[in-house]
């Protein structure tokens, strides 16, 4: 039952993966406007801005989300991005003054859903469960191709019938993808 729960939600994710033009509209943006602490920006080598509670300040105050996928700084600004399934958070902070624009994108639940399926964006445990998940699947189907050898009856009929779901597979494949 397990592989039957994994199996359902990356073939439905998958459909929705082909068809992600269908949920375009789920996307949200919010902006919001403020200023940090400027001794946290405003020194002289831009090495020494601080970094985590630039970041520390915007998850409490703001509410970001997602894991810091990028911090760019220099001479005038800082910029810090976080990425998580379906969701974008993007800081500019004038390093002078300490104000910062913020702007956040949810893309909605399908676009979470699409994005754990392919593990974008989600971590390492996640990706950790992505690799059981197509183990867990290859042993399943492996198993069920290995039972039908031991099935006198339905043997050939069954090794038939897996042939021709390769071969409609690769004549698909020769056919429509260029």
């Amino acid at each position: 039952m397990l592989s039957f729960a994994l199996l359902l939600f990356f073939a439905a994710t998958g459909f929705t993966l082909n068809h992600a033009d269908w949920f375009e509209n789920q996307k949200n943006t919010a902006e919001y406007h403020g200023a940090l602490d400027v001794a946290w920006t405003e020194t002289a080598d831009p090495k020494g801005v601080a970094q985590d509670k630039i970041v520390e300040y915007l998850r409490r105050a703001q509410g970001v989300k997602g894991s810091v996928s990028d911090v760019r700084v220099d001479n005038m600004q800082c910029e810090v991005l976080f990425k998580g399934p379906g969701y974008e958070a993007d800081a500019a902070i004038d390093r002078a003054t300490g104000k910062y624009d913020l702007t956040i994108i949810r893309y909605g639940l399908v676009a979470v859903l699409n994005d754990l399926h392919k593990g974008r964006d989600t971590g390492n445990k996640w990706s950790a469960l992505i690799d059981f998940s197509a183990i867990l699947m290859t042993v399943v189907s492996i198993t069920g191709l290995t039972l039908i050898l031991f099935l006198n009856k339905r043997r050939l009929f069954g090794l038939m019938v897996a042939a021709i779901g390769a071969l409609l597979c690769y004549l698909a494949y020769a056919l429509w993808v260029s």
